[in-house]
């Protein structure tokens, strides 16, 4: 926003330069109208020394105080009374609305000791208290005038760069919920992809094996094949439909938690990983986000032991639950990941298990196998779709 006499690109207001020039043609007409054309070389020389540096005003207060002062002093030596000593007054109020306290008192003196002598030297015998009375209230509300506003300006400036400091802000946290958003879209796709298809080549292979011999288990391998294909496009269309509010499967589709997890060991047992799972404690009272976590760390270590035991292998879920925490253990009796390297199916456990404050440890076992442990404290929160 362009103050009153400022320039904007663009706009019709009139130019800063055009607005400090009225005084001086004002000063002038006063001059020209109030004095016999005798007095005119003097008393127009002294007016366009007095008021012409307020032209300049804006660019150097200062050095234009400096000025004006200097021109007033120099019509109280030559005795010359001229309305052109207001100038003082704007150039005193130009350097309060730019300066720092101290000029502003400096320059209010320098004004009043001029208020003073023109006092003494132009007011009738007697009569001085009036006169300087009413010119040191105009010296005031000068200064004061010009203190305010240059208060405004610093409050103004202040408030863009609040304003601004917001707004960097706000993009700021836009785009970290843009990658926490991004990195949970990753997390939930490798699970449901890695699960699924690991399940689908268990279930092939064993369709493979199956098809001459048993005919009838080789069409059951098939039929869970399928099945298994349609819940994996569910479950993506699920993840992604989250994003748009018109989607209506995440709506017709909740999310998996404990409840589901049988259905996911039924799963695990027919693509030939028998799995046996133990739920101890209500579940009933943990938050949708934090059975989610269970669910995908779960699954996650299964599809592993899946990919990674030999045939055989058997699997155990133990799930606690209490008021304050979720206490979770996936074992096998298999020899777990064939390297000690984690890959992004650990990763991505951990990360899920962090969100709830939560620390996953995932290793072979003391007697053989390979075991994923960790605690969920269901009072750390968590984020939607951990």
């Amino acid at each position: 926003m362009t103050p009153i006499g400022g320039e904007a690109a663009g706009d019709h207001r009139v130019p800063a330069a055009l607005w400090d020039s009225l005084p001086v043609v004002l000063f002038l007409l006063n001059v020209l109208t109030t004095h016999p054309p005798g007095e005119w070389p003097v008393a127009v020389t002294l007016t366009v020394a007095a008021a012409s540096p307020l032209v300049w005003r804006r660019r150097a207060p200062l050095v234009v105080f400096a000025l004006v002062a200097t021109a007033g002093f120099a019509q109280w030596v030559v005795d010359v009374q001229l309305p052109s000593a207001f100038a003082l007054l704007v150039a005193l109020y130009t350097v309060a609305a730019n300066s720092g306290p101290r000029v502003t008192l400096v320059a209010g003196a320098v004004v009043e000791v001029g208020a003073v002598l023109a006092c003494l030297r132009w007011t009738a015998e007697g009569a001085f208290l009036t006169p300087f009375v009413a010119v040191t209230a105009m010296i005031v509300a000068a200064a004061v005038l010009g203190v305010n506003v240059r208060t405004t300006k610093a409050y103004l400036e202040a408030v863009r760069d609040r304003a601004a400091r917001r707004e960097r802000e706000r993009e700021r946290q836009a785009r970290v919920a843009v990658a926490e958003e991004r990195t949970r879209i990753t997390r939930e796709m490798h699970d449901i992809v890695t699960h699924n298809l690991s399940v689908m080549v268990a279930l092939t292979d064993a369709a493979v094996y199956a098809q001459h011999r048993s005919p009838e288990k080789a069409t059951t391998a098939m039929l869970q094949i399928s099945e298994t294909g349609r819940q994996a496009l569910t479950d993506m269309r699920r993840t992604l439909g989250i994003l748009r509010v018109d989607e209506p499967d995440a709506e017709r589709h909740p999310l998996p938690g404990i409840a589901q997890l049988g259905a996911l060991a039924d799963q695990l047992g027919a693509a030939g990983l028998p799995t046996r799972l133990d739920v101890d404690g209500d579940h009933a009272h943990v938050p949708a986000t934090a059975q989610l976590t269970v669910y995908r760390v779960v699954q996650e270590a299964l599809t592993n032991t899946l990919k990674h035991a030999p045939a055989g292998t058997r699997a155990e879920v133990r799930i606690r639950c209490s008021t304050e925490s979720v206490a979770l253990a996936v074992v096998d009796d298999g020899r777990g990941p064939l390297s000690d390297t984690p890959g992004h199916g650990i990763t991505g456990m951990r990360e899920r298990a962090a969100a709830y404050g939560g620390t996953l440890r995932a290793g072979p076992l003391p007697a053989g196998g390979w075991g994923v442990h960790t605690r969920l404290f269901l009072g750390s929160g968590g984020t939607v779709g951990a």
